[in-house]
């Protein structure tokens, strides 16, 4: 899908200080497109964009923490504003990078991305909204625990969930990809990494593999999750710590239970075959890196 020789753009990037902002920052600058970074206060600037005479404008900017707070203001306000700006600067694309759980929204973030998708599809901009599945770093989390000779945790049997997760550099080449693609304009556009989908227990398998160390497995019950959000709801009209903290219980119980793909609109299933593959990079070399330093 990326295009051997793209035609140089002027590119507004917010967000390239994460995780995939900045792989996207790289392949921008590899495939020659002039690229604006906007800091947090560029974003209801149009004054930024119009200086950089943005042609087109990608938000790779999300809520860190999933706070209903936070959520609210990052990834529908702060979205909001820059695309206000976009428009006033005569951007001609917007690229958005949102997600794929928000095809079945339970969660105060993902209710924040959606309302932003929607601002985004009624705007006179062209538009493409990018929904991952997961990535590598958010798989990544118990390689510590692996190399200290820790079990590695999965919930239930370790097959409630599956996944088909993408390297934030083959994510980047996808993004970049859609800035001269007619066919990825005005889409809704689901992706993940190469298959096949694979479990919480065979992403254990696969670190302890490259750790040289033997699978040793610690089964956790996902009702602890519910039952520390109802205990935590209750304090959450009188304190917003509370609030967050019960949000924080009902995004782990999400997590833990719901898989990263494609919902087949016909059963309200999971799919690992309805949610398409792109780049080469497997979560597999990935970890082999961790573990070898490189």
């Amino acid at each position: 899908m990326t295009l051997a020789n793209p035609t140089p753009r002027r590119v507004a990037l917010a967000g390239a200080s994460g995780t995939i902002g900045s792989a996207v920052l790289r392949r921008l600058e590899a495939d020659g497109h002039c690229v604006t970074v906007l800091a947090r206060g560029d974003l209801t600037d149009p004054a930024v964009l119009a200086r950089a005479r943005a042609e087109v404008v990608i938000s790779c900017i999300a809520s860190r923490s999933g706070a209903p707070d936070d959520a609210q203001a990052v990834d529908c306000n702060a979205n909001c504003a820059l695309l206000a700006a976009a428009e006033a600067a005569g951007a001609g694309h917007f690229i958005l990078l949102s997600a794929i759980c928000v095809q079945k929204p339970r969660l105060a973030f993902q209710h924040a991305k959606l309302a932003f998708e929607k601002r985004l599809g009624e705007s006179a901009i062209a538009h493409t909204i990018i929904r991952p599945t997961a990535y590598f770093k958010s798989l990544s989390g118990q390689a510590k625990r692996v190399k200290g000779g820790k079990p590695f945790l999965i919930f239930g049997d370790g097959h409630l969930t599956c996944c088909k997760p993408i390297s934030d550099d083959d994510l980047a080449r996808f993004i970049a990809a859609a800035i001269d693609n007619p066919a990825m304009r005005g889409k809704t556009l689901p992706i993940g990494g190469p298959g096949p989908a694979i479990s919480l227990k065979e992403q254990g398998e696969l670190l302890f593999r490259a750790a040289g160390r033997p699978a040793r497995f610690t089964s956790i019950s996902p009702r602890i999750f519910t039952i520390a959000e109802r205990i935590l709801r209750l304090g959450a009209p009188f304190s917003s710590w509370f609030a967050a903290k019960a949000e924080y219980a009902r995004i782990a119980r999400y997590y833990a239970t719901e898989s990263m793909l494609v919902i087949d609109p016909a059963t309200g299933e999971y799919s690992a075959d309805l949610t398409p593959e792109y780049g080469s990079e497997t979560l597999e070399s990935h970890y082999s890196r961790l573990f070898s330093g490189v």
